[in-house]
């Protein structure tokens, strides 16, 4: 039985650009997750970095339907900086991979069965390698890289049958910006799951592809280090929304500063 439970936004959020960016932390997203999988609760959990942000500024209904999701962490250091130039000193990030692990800790604790639907076959693989070395005791009960082209509404619904048939509680979905949202909203309610799309987490825990060292995450140059990995992929998704992103969040945090003072 699906329990579709509307969202309940506990977590306080503040707009960045129009979307709702969670004030969270590991172990709210970590323990309301596991809450809502024991539960059977069809739920949906995003990390949001600029590319995210700027998409949804770009695409006003992406931008409602993420705005529906049960929580939309902040997944890179600019977000975090940004809510707290909004005066949210409290804001922490929450990225996406370590969310991931610590997610997989708590459900191996806890036997709670997960899935992942996403990547390649040959990085799925890698990734469920590395997971039960990692995680020995954790029930996976689902594994699915999808084709790359869009499904018929046959293949979909056979994909929600068998997802719902492996009694998969928490679902990772690695199918990159913004593909993963948009499936995970569609599949709200249909799936009972607690979704997270976890984008490029599936390369990085699987080692398939290299993460930046945690100094330049915390300086929030994790973006160079991945462009300096795959410039030809991401120049253009870099330089089309990061200035754009400073020059309207620096609009945004002028309006919000005269708003204060009025």
């Amino acid at each position: 039985m699906i329990v579709a439970v509307p969202c309940e936004r506990e977590t306080p959020t503040r707009p960045i650009l129009g979307l709702n960016i969670a004030m969270s932390s590991y172990g709210e997203t970590v323990s309301k997750s596991i809450e809502w999988a024991k539960n059977r609760e069809s739920r949906a959990l995003f990390f949001a970095n600029v590319h995210v942000v700027m998409e949804a500024f770009d695409d006003e209904d992406f931008r409602d339907s993420l705005n529906r999701a049960d929580m939309i962490n902040p997944d890179g250091m600019p977000l975090v900086w940004a809510l707290r130039a909004l005066g949210e000193s409290s804001a922490s990030r929450v990225y996406g991979p370590d969310a991931m692990l610590a997610m997989l800790d708590s459900a191996e604790r806890a036997g709670v069965p997960v899935g992942f639907y996403g990547g390649s076959e040959a990085a799925l693989a890698l990734l469920l390698g590395t997971v039960r070395e990692r995680n020995p005791r954790l029930k996976i009960t689902f594994s699915m890289s999808p084709p790359f082209r869009t499904l018929t509404p046959e293949e979909d619904a056979a994909i929600v049958r068998e997802i719902a048939a492996a009694d998969a509680r928490i679902l990772f979905v690695g199918l990159g910006c913004p593909k993963q949202e948009a499936w995970i909203m569609d599949h709200v309610g249909r799936i009972p799951a607690v979704m997270f799309g976890v984008g490029a987490a599936f390369d990085f825990l699987a080692g398939s592809k290299p993460q930046a060292p945690r100094w330049m995450m915390r300086s929030g140059l994790e973006w160079l280090f991945r462009f300096l990995c795959e410039p030809r992929r991401l120049a253009g998704r870099y330089l089309k929304h990061n200035p754009r992103f400073i020059a309207l969040f620096l609009q945004q945090l002028a309006t919000s500063r005269a708003a204060r003072l009025n």
